[in-house]
């Protein structure tokens, strides 16, 4: 199973649009999952429309989204636990390992956003990741997202990077 990853889109306050790139590996993957600050109704319904199936989270700035603010999801034995991570920079791999353990306990994989910034790390036990943002809305340097692909309760993680 394939899972497409993204973030911090922000379409259209930050980027006009999501990148064909981006829209293209939604169409492919199996599964997405979208950390929040989609930024407008509009983005969310193009991510809607093209992927196979969507675990999507409410960003800060996605009021009106009528989205949760974590959502959790099993695929292909791996338990995600999804949140933007809102709030301060000091703290917020500690805050969203909080999440992810109160939601589902250490076992889980945190998917998170709000950063901008690939994450891929361990925190008290749990594995966290981020896949910065998919339009490359600043802070980011550049446009990103994660494919995750799991077999059997395993899975492997890469970085996608392309043009916006």
């Amino acid at each position: 199973m394939e899972i497409a990853i993204l973030a911090d889109t922000h379409v259209p306050s930050r980027e006009p649009r999501i990148p064909d790139w981006v829209r293209e590996r939604i169409r492919t993957a199996d599964h997405t999952i979208h950390a929040g600050d989609f930024d407008s109704a509009a983005a969310l319904a193009t991510v809607r429309d093209v992927a196979a199936e969507l675990t999507a989270v409410s960003g800060n700035i996605d009021p009106g989204l009528d989205l949760p603010q974590v959502a959790t999801v099993t695929l292909g034995g791996v338990t995600f636990v999804v949140t933007h991570g809102t709030g301060s920079p000091a703290g917020f791999e500690e805050r969203v390992r909080a999440t992810v353990r109160d939601h589902a306990g250490s076992s889980a994989v945190g998917i998170c956003g709000h950063t901008h910034r690939v994450l891929d790390t361990v925190v008290d036990g749990v594995r966290l990741l981020n896949p910065g943002s998919a339009t490359g809305a600043d802070p980011a340097a550049q446009a990103t997202m994660l494919i995750v692909r799991v077999r059997e309760g395993q899975f492997t993680v890469s970085v996608e990077r392309g043009e916006v």
